[in-house]
């Protein structure tokens, strides 16, 4: 183990192993965890709702995927660490939710606990909510697990089935969220949801201000176009150290099957163009985050990928943490 941890450090010094402008924690053997001491945010997940490869998918971007098997690619989703309390907090139920619950808990001190210690919700699309019902009884049968969510939300979560089971079940506890209000999950540690314009079908929207002891996050996945949204999104950048920000598709170019109009996300090249004035070190706060199975920048060695590393900006991707 010794030799080993040694052989790691001579790779990085030498330049063998590269960090991609990104926190990555470095397994130097099978049995090595990625533990970290301080409160912190890890990616769990990247890919919009329904996943890459997308079902049906017959493009490129899905067919070598599908023929290697299987992916590491996930649906977007935040783990929060509380390294001091020995808790976990789980930002969005994704349909791989099992797997990111599996890697979240080798997290932190104590890696035995199954369950997170909460789970916040922003809203109610596939990719963002339907994976609490591996918590139901046909799979964890879990007590009690704190779900927070907003009224709508949790309206809709208690009203209709399969969903209603969970609670009626005492399998998950909902939580109601007021908008602006900050919930306090320790002395130094807290999350603040707000809303935010989306295809409000069956709930509102939120997104988080996740504050730790010493920075602070945006968390914002999903959202309709900025000039929709009555917050400058160049001020919130500005009060917080790392924004994790909606970059669904590229451009318009890549939806050639739907109209584009009914799934009104901001485009990553007008997100660059709306922070282009921003300082350089205002630029290094934004990481995009929650790419559809047609989005370039998932692959890290396209085109697309090197632009907006160029221009300053951050890529997130599965295994990133960052210290709170």
């Amino acid at each position: 183990m010794k030799y080993a941890a040694l052989f790691i450090v001579f790779l990085a010094a030498s330049g063998c192993i590269k960090n991609d402008n990104r926190k990555v924690a470095v397994i130097a053997s099978k049995t090595a965890l990625p533990e970290t001491s301080q409160t912190s945010l890890i990616i769990l997940g990247t890919v919009q709702d329904a996943g890459s490869p997308h079902i049906a998918c017959k493009k490129k971007c899905c067919s070598t995927l599908f023929e290697q098997g299987n992916s590491k690619r996930k649906v977007v989703s935040l783990g929060l660490l509380d390294a001091k309390n020995n808790k976990r907090y789980l930002f969005e139920a994704t349909p791989d939710i099992s797997e990111q619950l599996k890697v979240l808990k080798t997290y932190g001190p104590d890696t035995q606990k199954e369950t997170p210690d909460g789970v916040f919700l922003t809203h109610a699309h596939i990719g963002h909510y339907t994976g609490l019902m591996y918590f139901g009884k046909e799979a964890m049968n879990a007590t009690k697990i704190p779900t927070y969510a907003m009224p709508r939300m949790k309206n809709y979560l208690k009203n209709n089935g399969p969903w209603s089971q969970l609670a009626e079940q005492q399998n998950i506890e909902l939580i109601e969220m007021t908008a602006d209000q900050p919930i306090q999950l320790s002395s130094n540690l807290n999350v603040t949801p707000f809303l935010v314009p989306h295809r409000d079908e069956y709930s509102e929207t939120v997104a988080y201000t996740i504050s730790g002891p010493s920075k602070r996050a945006l968390f914002i996945p999903d959202i309709d176009k900025w000039e929709k949204w009555k917050r400058p999104i160049v001020d919130e950048i500005k009060k917080v150290d790392y924004a994790f920000v909606d970059a669904t598709f590229f451009s318009g170019a890549e939806i050639n099957t739907r109209d584009i109009s009914e799934i009104p996300h901001p485009f990553v090249i007008e997100s660059m163009n709306s922070f282009d004035l921003l300082s350089s070190e205002e630029k290094s706060k934004i990481i995009f985050i929650h790419f559809n199975h047609t989005n370039p920048l998932l692959d890290p060695k396209s085109n697309e990928t090197k632009e907006v590393l160029a221009k300053g900006f951050k890529i997130a991707r599965a295994g990133d943490h960052y210290s709170l």
